[in-house]
């Protein structure tokens, strides 16, 4: 979904607003791609920093995998990855400066290997800005060997170049 005034009312709801019930309805519009992810699928959610999480109660993406696993079945694994520095919020930041902001923020779990060797990912995230973020937890999971990578998300930033 374009991230508009709309889509980020339910983002922020969900995030900020602690209207948790809204991972359901996310979730249930994820769920009609879920097909795209081979036999062999797992739904991996972008970590919170241990901070952040403390802070904030939840994590909105494990909420939103967890609706989804539920959904569609596939299994979830929040373990597979790990925020493993501090960052500020990424809000009003440049592609580069949240580029540069997460490129060391995320780590694999000691057994990421075994956990996602060989298996179809689902990265599941609120909000889809630059892909800094998603792109750091995609190098990860590639590199603890996924056989691909799908981001799901509740809505994408659509700058104006993509416009055309």
């Amino acid at each position: 979904m374009r991230y508009d005034d709309r889509s980020s009312l339910i983002a922020m709801r969900l995030k900020y607003g602690t209207r948790l019930g809204l991972a359901r309805l996310i979730a249930s519009h994820l769920q009609k791609f879920a097909a795209e992810c081979s036999d062999n699928g797992i739904i991996v959610p972008v970590p919170l920093h241990p901070t952040r999480l403390w802070h904030r109660g939840f994590n909105q993406s494990v909420l939103i995998g967890r609706e989804l696993s539920l959904i569609s079945g596939i299994p979830m694994d929040y373990g597979a990855i790990a925020r493993c520095k501090i960052t500020p919020p990424l809000r009003g930041m440049s592609g580069i400066q949240r580029q540069r902001t997460v490129s060391s923020a995320f780590m694999a779990s000691p057994d990421a290997q075994e956990r996602i060797a060989g298996k179809s990912v689902i990265l599941v995230d609120d909000v889809y800005t630059s892909g800094a973020t998603s792109n750091a937890c995609a190098r990860l999971l590639k590199k603890a060997g996924a056989e691909q990578v799908l981001v799901f998300c509740w809505a994408r930033v659509i700058s104006e170049f993509e416009n055309g």
